[in-house]
């Protein structure tokens, strides 16, 4: 219960808020350039998943995360993230989709805000504090699961 207080929490509260600053400050479709060229601030929506992969979809993604909500703490509660990393992924996954999940409850979309112009690609797909947490975690695991120490099986 520790790494739900001390990191999913406070990230999943980080999320909201940065989506409500967003919300309150930058009109839909605007953008507020922080560096040029590089990086701004935009207020844009997003119904499906990664990317804008699959728009239109709200229903099925607040059904999938839900049901990935209740999968986490089912395995979090059986013992399947252990280690720092494995537990650090954890807390970083269910902040994420718990982000996500309420943009889509409370607004019928999720709120992307990041936008970056990245060389030799172009403009990234915007995202948010939730995304970022979600891609970090993916790669912890990735990274367990290529170099860690293989567990223990009793």
């Amino acid at each position: 219960m520790r790494p739900f207080f001390l990191f999913a929490l406070p990230l999943y509260a980080l999320d909201q808020v940065t989506k409500y600053l967003t919300l309150k400050h930058i009109p839909f479709g605007d953008s507020v350039t922080v560096i040029p060229n590089f990086f701004s601030l935009v207020h844009v929506s997003n119904t499906g998943a990664a990317f804008g992969m699959l728009q239109h979809n709200n229903a099925f993604f607040i059904a999938l995360a839900t049901l990935a909500i209740v999968v986490l703490v089912i395995l979090r509660w059986r013992g399947a993230f252990r280690g720092r990393a494995e537990t650090a992924a954890w807390a970083l996954l269910l902040s994420g989709v718990a982000g996500n999940l309420t943009d889509r409850l409370l607004h019928g979309s999720v709120v992307d805000f990041l936008s970056f112009i990245l060389p030799f690609y172009g403009e990234w797909p915007a995202f948010n504090v939730a995304d970022s947490c979600i891609c970090v975690a993916a790669a912890l695991l990735i990274g367990v699961s290529l170099f860690g120490k293989p567990a223990k099986v009793k």
